[in-house]
């Protein structure tokens, strides 16, 4: 009998080029957050999506579980955080080779009920070359049970003299960041399903992009793409809200930083850049 499991060790390879157009695409899309000089921290994830056809996709437009990444009998699907190493960038014309390898799968009891965690191994090589390694944490969760209230995040203390960017993020940037990914994921597009099947307040911001955020600030901030960047999903981050992007200095020359909804004064993700 196959259970998740047994998915763990499994490896795939997809590979992309990145054309003109593509990295053009990415740094409109990114807009006034992008980071000066030629790098752009995230490009990776907008390559070699998974590309199904509409039969084998799940009630969220995302492919069906147990055709990538196994069943773990939960419906709801987040982007939890990770960690990213920089080797080197990658930039327009190049090929770009992802292996992808199931490293583990966990269960927990949270707040809403029962979690499962599952945790991906990335490796993204142009020819023989090592350019940037990813473990990924993707969390998966029961639906909202529609009776007890929603746990409430705690207040953000402020930071004083930490460096600040200000978004609004619009409809049209979370269809943009949907297209250039290829992602169906119906909570970033289609307004009733993600209220009134998921539970959210409105239409959710990618986690990726709230990471790539932080990771084109802390690029500015340090003078350079950060060595090591970790990252973890707090609270959802609700479209047509303000929120800020913030990083402040940290003991051994690292960066704290965290993206914030104003609105409610919550943190949504937070992170740590090193040198």
């Amino acid at each position: 009998m196959t259970t998740p499991e047994t998915w763990i060790g499994h490896s795939r390879t997809a590979r992309d080029t990145i054309t003109d157009r593509l990295a053009a695409e990415y740094r409109v899309t990114i807009g006034d957050m992008h980071c000066a000089g030629p790098d752009s921290p995230g490009l990776q994830w907008v390559l070699a999506p998974d590309i199904f056809p509409a039969a084998e996709l799940g009630r969220d437009a995302h492919p069906r579980v147990g055709l990538v990444v196994p069943d773990l009998g939960l419906k709801r699907r987040m982007w939890a955080g990770g960690s990213i190493t920089w080797h080197g960038g990658i930039r327009a014309g190049e090929t770009v080779t992802r292996d992808t390898t199931v490293r583990d799968i966990t269960y927990k009891e949270g707040r809403t009920g029962r979690l499962g965690f599952l945790t991906l191994d990335h490796r993204y090589l142009v020819g023989d070359t090592l350019r940037i390694e990813e473990v990924h944490d993707v969390v998966y969760r029961e639906d909202p049970d529609p009776d007890p209230p929603a746990p409430v995040p705690p207040q953000a203390e402020a930071w004083q003299g930490a460096e600040r960017r200000e978004v609004t993020p619009s409809s049209t940037l979370l269809f943009r960041y949907s297209a250039m990914t290829f992602n169906g994921h119906r909570i970033h597009y289609d307004l009733p399903y993600a209220t009134g099947v998921e539970g959210y307040d409105g239409l959710v911001v990618h986690g990726p992009m709230q990471s790539t955020w932080m990771q084109h600030l802390a690029t500015d901030v340090l003078g350079h793409v950060p060595r090591q960047f970790r990252y973890r999903g707090l609270s959802p981050l609700i479209c047509d809200r303000p929120a800020a992007v913030e990083a402040r200095q940290a003991e051994g020359g690292a960066l704290e930083l965290r993206v914030l909804d104003l609105s409610r004064n919550v943190v949504t993700m937070q992170a740590r850049a090193e040198e």
